[in-house]
């Protein structure tokens, strides 16, 4: 359990607060930086 709330980025490897909101809202272990740019660009 300790793993999956480590707030580390999956995609930019940064830590950060937002990673651990975004992934009990979205299911996605990412900061808020990345998922802007999933939603923008989503390739």
């Amino acid at each position: 359990m300790n793993d999956t709330l480590n707030n580390i980025c999956e995609e930019c490897k940064e830590e950060n607060e937002s990673v651990s909101h975004n992934l009990i809202k979205h299911g996605y272990k990412i900061c808020d930086s990345c998922y802007r740019s999933k939603t923008i660009f989503p390739i």
